[in-house]
């Protein structure tokens, strides 16, 4: 007689258990018409072998407006650039120096102690061929690993999932926000997105009136409702999150109801977790801050997840960028070193890798109005135990002649940065989820 194996994945158990009747009391009547589906699809589901709990973690910080590069990692012995910015341009002597060449901005002690202590990598000159000066396109680019003339319709974190976590538990991936970021569209829906422990579950509706939909479907349809439209371009310091569009596989019916039943299966261990977990460290109260105290305390707890997305916004510094950029890049460095504090409290921080991106730098040149319009080339920042810190790519040149339109020239594709993640971190073959070959640059 054939015996069943003794352990099944949780998204199995999870599943069939709740598919099964055990606890359909708990389930919204709109969800039933799938349920025979699921648990048809549950049965062949196969198992990521590494998770959260027990392997790396990657950690996705997006700068969003348009960071400006020259004044985060800021040339300071450079003529040009004191040429370029008269008034904008931040004094030598304020400079957190890393070399006799380049430094940190003033406001970014935390990533001074960081990069101080060998837990921060700066990748100099990251951009990739042909760039787009749309905040939502040039989104689009980063968050899908696209080249600027192609279209892709999944996510390079979506992919990741698709290629490498099939089977996995619903919190494979976590956004922490009102939406999910396109990075995480995938042929399968994968992850969560969350702002609130307290509010990501629900109850049994009652329905609405004249076919109106009921209170469950209304809560799912916000949880997961769409992006900002796309050419509703922001100006100023007003963009929080700019997550593009997004696109899934299927009907959108039909995508509310996987995910509403990820989030079902997913509430009550989110909730015991932010309940039972202390954080070790004390973050700044803001946006930034709460997001990354919410993960700490996810990864504290247990959660099984490969990837968390966090969002810091208002970097599009169009006018009076001196004050608003000082303010963002200080919260940043203060909320990531918190969050490193956290982890090393916890004996968890040699698991985790924090990547930040922006979707573009700024031109070299600063504007009228004491501010600076979009550009190309940016750094990125890499955070963790076991990074090879200091300094990585060359620093783009200043030179007008240099300039392309007034922009730096990229030294380092972003792919490549996503290369070395995926290999190197995430333990993963590159190529199938970037869609070709990028060298992977060196980070751990």
């Amino acid at each position: 007689m054939k015996t069943e194996p003794a352990l099944r994945t949780r998204r199995e158990f999870l599943r069939t258990s709740v598919l099964g009747g055990a606890l359909t009391w708990t389930v919204p009547a709109f969800l039933a018409n799938t349920f025979s589906a699921l648990q048809a699809e549950a049965s062949g589901s196969a198992t990521q072998s590494a998770t959260g709990k027990d392997s790396t973690i990657l950690v996705v910080l997006q700068m969003a407006g348009g960071n400006d590069g020259l004044n985060t990692v800021v040339p300071y012995a450079n003529d040009y650039y004191r040429r370029a910015r008269p008034r904008i341009g931040l004094p030598a002597n304020s400079i957190l120096k890393i070399n006799d060449a380049v430094g940190l901005h003033p406001g970014l002690t935390g990533f001074k102690n960081l990069y101080d202590a060998g837990q921060l990598s700066v990748i100099q000159g990251v951009g990739y061929p042909n760039p787009n000066r749309s905040h939502f396109r040039s989104t689009e680019i980063w968050q899908t690993a696209s080249d600027a003339n192609t279209v892709e319709r999944y996510g390079w974190i979506g992919r990741y999932f698709d290629n490498a976590c099939r089977g996995a538990d619903p919190t494979v991936g976590v956004s922490i926000g009102q939406q999910m970021p396109q990075a995480f569209s995938a042929k399968t829906p994968t992850g969560v997105s969350l702002e609130n422990p307290q509010s990501f579950r629900f109850a049994a509706g009652r329905s609405g009136a004249n076919g109106e939909m009921n209170a469950d479907e209304k809560s799912f349809r916000e949880l997961n409702r769409p992006p900002m439209g796309e050419g509703a371009e922001n100006s100023g310091a007003t963009i929080g999150a700019i997550q593009g569009p997004t696109a899934h596989q299927g009907s959108v019916m039909d995508f509310l109801e996987r995910t509403a039943l990820d989030a079902q299966v997913s509430s009550d261990k989110i909730l015991a977790i932010t309940k039972r977990v202390e954080n070790q460290a004390a973050y700044p109260a803001s946006q930034l801050g709460n997001a990354l105290k919410l993960v700490g305390k996810l990864i504290g707890g247990g959660l099984p997840t490969r990837i968390y997305y966090v969002s810091q916004g208002g970097y599009d510094t169009h006018t009076n960028q001196t004050g608003q950029q000082e303010r963002l890049l200080q919260d940043l460095g203060n909320s990531v070193k918190a969050f490193v504090e956290d982890l090393q409290a916890q004996g968890n921080f040699q698991r985790v890798l924090v990547m930040t991106f922006s979707e573009f730098g700024r031109r070299v040149t600063e504007n009228a109005n004491g501010g600076t319009d979009h550009g190309a080339a940016a750094p990125m920042f890499v955070i963790g135990h076991k990074v090879k810190s200091g300094l990585h790519g060359k620093y783009p040149s200043l030179a007008p002649q240099d300039l392309v339109n007034g922009d730096l020239q990229y030294n380092v594709d972003f792919r490549s940065v996503y290369s070395g993640v995926l290999e190197e971190w995430l333990k993963t073959k590159s190529q199938p989820i970037l869609g070709a070959k990028f060298k992977p640059l060196t980070l751990v």
